[in-house]
């Protein structure tokens, strides 16, 4: 059994879904790329999500985003409901398109880990050796310059969304949002903060690309690859799926999130026991998403998490 999240309105998070076996359905072409702008601007419209950043991969998809109504779980189902189902009828694919693990989300507690987390995604193309810079990306993504100002724009995909339907426009456009907290006269400095940590994150990409000898593939051959094949690098199994960040320098921020999860994981078992029991009367943390909402148990007001 997972463990219980914590969903909380406003909380600003990392999210990362990947597909099946890694292959490569999510190669960097044109039609892929509607698919994923329109069905992620439809998503957050309908669902409330601000979306800060976004880097699609050919073998998986990272966001961040902020949830102002605390309805992330809602928004991921449909989202990753609709890729799921445009990309088997783009790729004529059968099967599952998601991989089976869990669907990676990680909350960002401080303005540090929202920098640090957002050059991450952004960097990714060039971490993986596909492309220089991270502007170059073929696929679906954003820049550094676009976020707070910028949008996402696209047409309705002929594959898959049915014309008739009004909850599939023939247009969408979707601001891309400053994250929370980001006061108007220190956006240029946020922007500066992420884009310096790019380009540390792009240095290092050269340097390991330098140190095995190797070459970037490059925006020609990575967009010809075949979405049928699977990436080949090395990836740890089962790997630590940590469920906040941070950053890397906040040791203290890092115990007090540590002891708010493991505190809303006690209080939140302790009512499920007494639920179990018959106890219907049990109440559960605030940002108990899954007793509540298909329930109906009560939460507490009191906001267990200390940040």
């Amino acid at each position: 059994m997972s463990q219980p999240r914590d969903i909380t309105p406003g909380a600003t998070y990392l999210i990362t879904r990947r597909a099946l076996r890694r292959h490569l359905l999510f190669r960097p072409d044109a039609a892929i790329t509607q698919l994923l702008v329109y069905a992620l601007a439809v998503s957050a419209r309908r669902y409330n999500i601000e979306v800060h950043a976004l880097c699609a991969m050919s073998s998986h998809l990272h966001l961040v985003v902020t949830d102002p109504s605390g309805v992330l779980p809602r928004f991921l189902q449909f989202f990753h409901r609709i890729v799921a189902l445009g990309t088997k009828v783009l790729r004529k694919w059968e099967g599952p398109v998601w991989d089976h693990e869990a669907t990676s989300v990680v909350r960002l507690l401080t303005h540090a880990a929202v920098v640090e987390k957002i050059a991450y995604v952004l960097a990714n193309p060039v971490a993986a050796g596909l492309v220089r810079h991270a502007r170059e990306w073929p696929g679906a993504k954003v820049d550094v310059s676009e976020i707070g100002r910028g949008e996402l724009r696209a047409t309705r995909p002929s594959a898959y969304f049915d014309p008739e339907n009004p909850q599939w426009p023939e247009q969408v456009t979707l601001p891309l949002a400053l994250p929370p907290a980001i006061e108007q006269d220190s956006v240029e400095g946020f922007r500066g903060a992420v884009a310096a940590e790019l380009a540390r994150h792009e240095a290092q990409a050269h340097a390991e690309v330098h140190r095995q000898g190797l070459r970037f593939l490059g925006i020609e051959r990575a967009s010809k690859v075949s979405p049928y094949e699977r990436a080949t690098g090395f990836e740890a199994l089962r790997d630590r799926n940590p469920t906040f960040a941070v950053g890397r320098e906040q040791g203290g921020a890092w115990r007090i999130a540590a002891t708010a999860v493991r505190t809303f994981r006690a209080s939140y078992r302790a009512a499920l026991e007494r639920w179990r029991a018959g106890v219907r009367s049990a109440v559960f943390p605030a940002g108990t998403w899954w007793m509540r909402i298909f329930h109906g148990a009560s939460v507490t007001d009191v906001v267990l998490t200390t940040m």
